[in-house]
Parts: C-alpha cells; sequence; structure tokens
C-alpha cells in the first residue's frame, strides 16, 4: 500500500499533467486548481459483497438498494443481505463494456414500482442496439418485469466498446442520459445519432421535451440531443440547487473529461476528422478547438494519463462539513476517489484525493448519493465486488 507521501505526490503529479501537459489544441487555458490529499477523513463500510461489475445503484422508498450488474444481474440489498431478483436479461448482449448498465429509480417509484435500466440488446445472437427499459419490481422485491422499451435505436458495438451508459433525473425531472459513441468515427457529430450523446427525454414516453436544443429538427433522434460531440459519458449528475448538469467522460490515452454541459452545445470529439476519415482515428483531440471554435473546453481533464473516470454524484447535506457540495468522481483504471470543489459558476478550483480509496478497493464504478446524503460506490474487479457506504469520518 502506497504512504501518504507517496500518495501525495502521485496525485500532485496528476493533477500538474492535467493542468499543463493537456495539448493547446485542445485547451486554450487550464482551470484553476490546486491539488492536494484530502484533510477530511472519510468512512468507508462495506454494505455487501458477492457482486459482479455492480453498474449502478438506486435507492427505494423502504430502504432498501437496488444494484445492476453489467452481466445481466440485478441485486436487492435489505442492510447487509443481498439476494437476486429475477428478471428476464436473456435479451442482453453481455460483452466488453455493454451489458445492464446505468439504472434510475422512478420518480413515482411509490406507486409505479417502476425503475428504468441502460441495456445492450441483442435478437439471437446479434447485437441490435442500446435501449433504455422500463421494469417494475414486484411488491415483495423478489422478481422484476419488463413494462415496455423506452428508447430504442442507441448504436451498439458488437464487441460492447463505448457503449456508455448513464441515466439521471435533471432538476426539473427530464431523463438526462449519457450515451458513448461506440467507437463509430461519424457518431458523435452526427446529431441524427444517439451516440456519444447526452440527451434529454421524458421518462414516461422517452420522446424529446418540447424544450430540448433540437426540438424543431424533423428527425426525432436530434430532437432528444442536449449535447453532443461526446467519446464515451460515464457519469452524469445535477448540482443541486443549481440545475447545472455536470459529466465525466473516458477520454483516448490521454484527457478524459469533467464536464459543465451547456444545451445544444458541441463538445469537440470527431475521430472522423470531419468526415474525411473513415476509420476510428483517436489521434485527434478530445476537445478539438481547431476544427470546432465553438466546442466547449472541459472543466478538468486527467492531461497526459487516463484515470477512466467514471460515476460522478454530488454530496449533499450538512453533514459533509466543508466537503459538502463537492463532485464525487470515481476513477476505474486509476482506482480512486476525486473529490472537485466548484465555484458558483461550476468552474473548478480544488481537487483533493481522499487516501481511503486510494488504490484500496480497486477499479470504482457506482458512484450515488443516497437520501440521507450518504455516499455508495461500487467496486468493478468481476468478482465478488463491493458496495461499500462512505459517510465523513470521525
Amino acid at each position: 500500500m502506497r504512504t501518504t507521501a507517496v500518495v501525495a505526490f502521485a496525485f500532485l503529479f496528476l493533477l500538474a499533467t492535467a493542468c499543463s501537459g493537456a495539448s493547446s489544441e485542445m485547451v486554450q487555458s487550464a482551470p484553476p486548481v490546486t491539488s492536494k490529499p484530502s484533510a477530511a477523513a472519510l468512512k468507508v463500510e462495506q454494505v455487501t459483497a458477492g457482486l459482479e461489475h455492480g453498474w449502478d445503484v438506486g435507492f427505494l422508498p423502504d430502504g432498501k438498494i437496488l444494484v445492476t450488474q453489467r452481466p445481466g444481474k440485478l441485486a436487492l440489498v435489505d442492510g447487509g443481505t443481498k439476494r437476486d431478483v429475477a428478471a428476464d436479461f436473456s435479451d442482453v448482449h453481455v460483452r466488453g463494456e455493454g451489458g445492464l448498465m446505468g439504472m434510475v429509480i422512478s420518480r413515482d417509484f411509490a406507486t409505479s414500482r417502476e425503475f428504468i435500466t441502460c441495456q445492450t440488446h441483442k435478437e439471437g445472437d446479434t447485437a441490435v442496439d442500446i435501449r433504455l427499459v422500463t421494469w417494475r419490481l414486484s411488491d415483495d422485491g423478489a422478481s422484476a418485469t419488463k413494462v415496455k422499451d423506452l428508447l430504442t435505436g442507441l448504436p451498439v458495438n458488437p464487441s460492447g466498446r463505448h457503449s456508455g451508459c448513464r441515466p439521471a433525473f435533471g432538476a426539473d425531472g427530464a431523463l438526462l442520459v449519457g450515451t458513448g459513441d461506440t467507437a463509430r468515427p461519424r457518431h458523435p457529430q452526427d446529431r441524427t445519432s444517439l451516440g456519444g450523446k447526452v440527451l434529454r427525454v421524458d421518462a414516461k414516453t422517452g420522446n424529446a421535451l418540447p424544450d430540448n436544443p433540437f426540438i424543431k429538427s424533423a428527425n426525432p433522434n436530434e430532437q432528444r440531443v442536449f449535447t453532443y460531440g461526446h467519446r464515451n459519458v460515464q457519469g452524469v449528475t445535477v448540482r443541486p440547487g443549481t440545475g447545472q448538469v455536470f459529466t465525466a467522460e473516458h477520454g483516448p490515452t490521454i484527457d478524459d473529461e469533467v464536464n459543465l454541459e451547456t444545451a445544444g452545445a458541441n463538445y469537440g470529439w470527431d475521430p472522423s476528422k470531419g468526415g474525411t476519415e473513415t476509420s476510428y482515428d483517436e489521434s485527434v483531440p478530445m476537445t478539438d478547438k481547431q476544427r470546432f471554435p465553438d466546442a466547449v473546453s472541459p472543466l478538468w481533464t486527467t492531461g497526459e494519463i487516463t484515470e477512466a473516470i467514471c460515476g460522478a454524484e454530488f454530496l449533499t447535506g450538512s453533514r459533509w462539513g466543508a466537503l459538502e457540495g463537492s463532485l464525487a468522481v470515481t476513477a476505474l483504471k486509476g482506482q480512486k476517489l476525486l473529490l472537485f470543489r466548484l465555484d458558483d459558476a461550476g468552474k473548478v478550483t480544488e481537487v483533493t484525493l481522499p487516501p481511503e480509496f486510494d488504490d484500496k478497493f480497486g477499479r470504482l464504478r457506482a458512484v450515488r448519493s443516497a437520501p440521507d446524503g450518504a455516499l455508495y460506490i461500487t467496486t468493478s474487479e468481476g468478482q465478488d465486488d463491493k458496495l461499500l457506504k462512505v459517510t465523513p469520518g470521525a
């Protein structure tokens, strides 16, 4: 295990590269960031184990927790007890990064018992698409039945590469969905494709909302687009009290990004090089300011390395003290938790690294805030994965 000094040095190096090592083509000026190990202690408790690539977490009104698992499994956690939920996931295409992925609990769950998942879909042995599916949980929590396909037609790669797919509710009740470009060069800049986007749809119908930025388009897919020019959005969260939408996104071999989403904006990923390249050319900048001068620059990047940042969530409630309002972002490859302090405009002012997580739990994927403000995080090692509960330390 690393010593505190080594952790501090490694993180200072990471943030130095993030602020000064990024390509000048990508970021015109680096955000002011002060890097340091987190001074606030955290308490980390294991809630349960025995998961397999726990992908997302949802909190039920009775205190129980649903957990999606990428191989097409659903678990219900009650206290420290985990049990499998019977559901027909036989049509889920489980390969690579694809499978049963993100989830949100419907806002009317208390009466409808419904929740929504992102999942890759197959017919026979053929991958067809990625889709949002509405499910209903039985009264006893033992099983779930499919209600309907909420939204179909998100592109899929048979290998599962860059499948996305993270849903979250906006402050206004809109369903926001971060999607991957499925490693297809034209998808990010093609607004008629649902890949490489943040979508904004009605949670009951899957249709575009009337105030979406491209609602006047004749194409129903483009009507659903909130932002575009993304590579592989893994985290979507809304800042409490503001409506600001933040995302965490995988870069290629450099430049994972934290972004503040602006309706209708282009985030500059274009491996097709303006449609001139038919291969998936990952040598282009994550945010190509030369090709797209108006592309939105990231709030923060990992610079010349990748951490495979994943879930994103805000710390809420006075119990967090000085950490209240911080943006928590998990890392798969980096095996750490990053805490971002933001100003009112959403700019990053400080990033800290809680030593309680650095390389101690393996790959970290989901991060969700419970109704009581506790943070829940899943590990994603592929066997005997954990659900962790994080609260302020003593």
